[in-house]
């Protein structure tokens, strides 16, 4: 063996068995293996919530926030950590760039290192608010207005208000809103709910505007609006949509009255009873269309996807009238005699053996 291999070997030799190597290494697992029991099992969030009744400690980090501002944030609402250690920790777990805003129900006694996990994950508490199709805006405002969850910046504030506030210039606030559930954080300002369901309206009437035959007596985009919130109103079954939508459509380009009763009841507003009167009809109103030949100023619901595409495709019909049945649905008529003869079927009260013999 030459000289050479012997000396490797003597130096490898020596190396493996040097105490000062063996003990570098030993004190940097021990140094990390105490960093990483101080992250994972020292607790840094209060054993007592401040949840009434619920064993959890909220916590609320803000958008945009950086490590150094989560960090801040933390310490600021009670987790019993100094921000460079909580900056330290979350880099160690490679989570720095990963930490999420929202407001996070923390377990009472927890550790940073399941803090700092469970906001990459992003397991946030979050909350919702359902615009369900056909609602007013009344209704809709009274929902927003009680939300428990939500920061109430327009409560009280007036339609014009409100407009001004989304950057919108309508004639109304009424229609203007898309049906959804809109998923948002807790203490988040109500007119961040208005905003998007407005932004999705006007992106869906603005698509569905270019879908439209060049033969439709609608002349604008808030026209198809407004007859789709009358097409929701009017609409028992879906399946009768197009239906409706046909009917409505026939009678613009015929010139008549659209007759329906959703636009008088809307005109009435917040007040009415729920019974439709012979007197409410002879009302002068512009939401009157027994009166008043084409559509109403404004809509008068917030009007569903399905009602806004049956407003440009509609079923190919040349019915003028239809009557419910009493079971949702809707029975179509081409002439005014075929009409009064299902009004006779569907509605009117048959005299009874008893009336007619009275």
């Amino acid at each position: 063996m030459s000289k050479k291999i012997q000396n490797r070997n003597l130096f490898v030799r020596n190396t493996s068995k040097s105490p000062g190597f063996k003990s570098y290494t030993l004190w940097l697992v021990a140094v990390a293996a105490l960093f990483y029991g101080l992250v994972f099992l020292w607790p840094v969030v209060p054993r007592e919530g401040n949840t009434p009744e619920v064993p959890v400690y909220k916590v609320k980090i803000k958008p945009q926030s950086s490590l150094a501002g989560v960090a801040t944030q933390l310490q600021d609402q009670g987790v019993g950590s100094s921000p460079l250690f909580i900056q330290i920790s979350a880099r160690a777990l490679f989570l720095g760039s990963k930490l999420k805003p929202g407001t996070y129900l923390l377990p009472t006694g927890g550790s940073i290192g399941k803090v700092l996990l469970q906001i990459a994950r992003g397991d946030r508490v979050r909350e919702s608010l359902a615009i369900i199709p056909g609602m007013t805006i009344w209704q809709l405002r009274d929902v927003i207005d009680s939300h428990p969850a939500l920061i109430h910046q327009t409560k009280g504030s007036s339609p014009k208000e409100l407009l001004q506030s989304l950057g919108l210039n309508y004639p109304s606030i009424e229609g203007i809103f898309m049906p959804d559930t809109y998923i948002f954080d807790p203490d988040e300002p109500d007119i961040n709910i208005y905003r998007r369901a407005s932004q999705a309206m006007q992106k869906q009437i603005s698509q569905t505007w270019e879908q439209r035959d060049a033969k439709t007596p609608l002349k604008s985009p808030y026209e198809l609006l407004i007859l789709a919130s009358i097409i929701e109103k009017e609409t028992g079954r879906a399946i009768d949509r197009g239906q409706i939508s046909a009917v409505f459509l026939n009678r613009l380009n015929k010139g008549m009255p659209l007759q329906t009763d959703p636009t008088v009841i809307y005109g009435i507003g917040p007040r009415f009873d729920g019974n439709l009167r012979k007197a409410d009809l002879r009302r002068d109103s512009p939401y009157n269309t027994y009166m008043h030949k084409g559509l109403p100023p404004t809509p008068i619901a917030m009007p569903s996807q399905e009602s806004i595409q049956a407003a440009v495709k509609p079923t190919q019909s040349s019915a003028l009238f239809f009557v419910a049945r009493g079971d949702g649905t809707s029975h179509f008529s081409n002439s005014l005699g075929e009409h009064e003869s299902a009004v006779d079927r569907y509605q009117r009260k048959k005299p009874s053996k008893a009336d007619l013999n009275k």
